[in-house]
């Protein structure tokens, strides 16, 4: 035992769960010095009362919110009741193990600052989810790290279930929105050092779900109220204007070379596949040009270091990434265009959205990381 311990659970009428959640942290963490806080909604179904209860014979405690709702205010609330060095988040339905806990503790021990347990490392799962749920989780972990750079950092920022240390929040302003409070603390915490615990979601088995189609409303929104604060909904819409420059370049250049040089469309499958992808290689690679220079000096002004070396790795590294990019336009246009049969310049047009969001995630990760 190093450290104290701040357990901060939020709640809403999980009464059921209180008891045998209890029991199981006490049995996991019963070397530290701790206390356990939960934050509750003004539940109905007992919540409220069975945690007092509790508080008779252990350092437990119940925060009562009249007034707010939402899993990841409620956290923040217990951030600020929290008196402990070491911080844990998790959820009260027993999906996130106990057992867990003195891993995390030790992963922030040892020198993270930030411990997150982790579904998406090895080790790590979804206890019988159906594919269509992870399908929506994985596809809420793109979004997080299209937007985010921070969210990058971690193969789980959905994760609800994390421990930290209390300094990593203390001069954060923390404002969330909706239930991923992780994402709040990755984007807006002051940290060095992030580490991954696998552990196996659990299904729950009493009390009842709080997903909706209103939390992932909220998750989008939450999304949005993070890129705007953390500036990153400016570098995206920046990068949006260069990519449009880039559009009119490699769409403007593949129509004055099919259509005054000499080059044949890439729809025309008697002569002309070849030398209409001939034409769409010289324009995507005059684009990857353009495109990186105003990139280098607009989208991503406050990352451009290096000199002249760091000037050319970044070329080189844009360049790549976005032959891959321009690979991908290559076969969506000719999936589109030769297959399907749809107009030529409209599969470049598709071809080139669908390049789009690959390159910006690559680049921002890879060209010029943080």
């Amino acid at each position: 035992m190093t450290k104290n311990l701040s357990l901060i659970i939020p709640t809403y009428n999980e009464c059921d769960n209180i008891s045998p959640l209890v029991e199981q942290i006490l049995e996991a963490i019963s070397n530290y010095n701790y206390e356990i806080l939960f934050v509750d909604d003004a539940s109905t179904d007992g919540t409220i009362e069975k945690i007092e209860q509790m508080g008779k014979d252990y350092p437990v405690r119940a925060i009562v919110r009249r007034d707010e709702r939402g899993l990841a205010s409620a956290v923040v609330k217990g951030f600020e009741n929290a008196t402990g060095e070491i911080l844990v988040v998790m959820d009260a339905d027993l999906q996130h193990p106990p057992a867990i806990i003195p891993q995390l503790v030790q992963a922030v021990e040892q020198g993270a600052d930030i411990a997150v347990a982790s579904r998406y490392v090895p080790g790590g799962g979804c206890a019988e989810w159906s594919g269509l749920r992870k399908l929506i989780s994985r596809g809420a972990i793109f979004l997080a790290w299209l937007f985010l750079p921070q969210a990058r950092k971690v193969k789980d920022p959905m994760s609800g279930f994390f421990a930290l240390k209390q300094s990593v929040i203390e001069k954060a302003r923390l404002e969330p929105i909706g239930y991923k409070i992780l994402l709040e603390v990755l984007v807006m915490g002051r940290y060095r050092q992030v580490a991954e615990v696998p552990f196996q979601f659990q299904l729950r088995e009493l009390g009842h779900s709080k997903l909706n189609l209103n939390q992932q409303y909220e998750y989008l929104r939450h999304i949005a109220r993070l890129a705007g604060r953390s500036g990153e909904a400016v570098r995206f819409f920046k990068f949006c204007l260069v990519g449009a420059s880039g559009v009119l370049v490699n769409y403007g250049l593949y129509w004055l070379l099919t259509r005054f040089a000499g080059f044949a469309p890439i729809s025309d499958t008697s002569s002309g596949i070849l030398s209409g992808n001939i034409a769409l290689t010289i324009s995507i690679e005059t684009a990857i040009i353009t495109n990186f220079i105003l990139n280098n000096f607009f989208t991503f002004s406050d990352r451009n270091t290096g000199g002249v070396g760091g000037f050319v790795k970044r070329l080189l590294r844009f360049n790549l990434i976005c032959v891959i990019g321009g690979l991908i336009q290559i076969a969506v246009a000719n999936l589109f265009a030769v297959l399907l049969g749809v107009n030529d310049l409209v599969s470049v047009l598709i071809g080139i959205v669908a390049a789009f969001f690959w390159n910006y995630l690559l680049n921002n990760y890879l060209t010029w990381s943080k």
